[in-house]
């Protein structure tokens, strides 16, 4: 009984995980609102070594179009410029000679779209991978009841397995509808 606890308890903390995931990923569409959350993938030529740009410079939203990017050191200021170009955000930096100013073009309906589709897209492989935490967990009871736990107890787990995988994809539709909503609206 208390093996079956345990694989419940790890059932959703792995589901959970792929709900982080899943947000983490959706931070990085940009919904028409700036956030240094878009700057998450850019990597700066760090003295040789490829570093997240976090770690090279200060990144604020002083208004809800502008980023602005402040390296630590003021050499490294194009470089910044040119890993932002590099990442192929579709930004167009502005160098001013101490900041780097990016102003967020709006987005397009077409571009809007895409970003829905993307969405959606991330959103399926979060289901994929809380279905593949389900079938895995099924798969551990089904050795168990092998093993000798009673086949009763084994069936109310696989019911138990099911309505916590219902309860994550109901999470990550919930998720989906409030970012599809960011991005469409103008």
């Amino acid at each position: 009984m208390e093996e079956i606890t345990l694989l419940l308890a790890e059932t959703e903390e792995n589901m959970e995980k792929s709900i982080s995931h899943l947000n983490s990923e959706l931070s990085k569409l940009r919904a028409g609102k700036a956030t240094p959350q878009l700057l998450d993938g850019v990597l700066v030529d760090y003295y040789g070594a490829m570093t997240p740009i976090a770690q090279v410079a200060n990144i604020n939203t002083p208004d809800a179009k502008t980023i602005v990017v402040q390296p630590w050191e003021k050499p490294l200021l194009g470089t910044v410029e040119k890993a932002i170009i590099a990442a192929n955000l579709g930004f167009n930096p502005q160098n001013d000679g101490s900041i780097i100013r990016i102003t967020l073009p709006p987005l397009t309906e077409e571009r809007r779209k895409q970003l829905v589709k993307m969405s959606k897209s991330e959103g399926e492989t979060a289901k994929v991978s809380i279905r593949n935490i389900r079938k895995e967990t099924n798969d551990d009871i089904k050795k168990l009841v092998k093993d000798g736990m009673p086949e009763d107890l084994g069936k109310s787990s696989e019911t138990k397995v099911q309505e916590i995988t219902d309860r994550y994809i109901k999470k990550v539709d919930e998720i989906l509808a409030v970012k599809e909503k960011e991005i469409m609206t103008v």
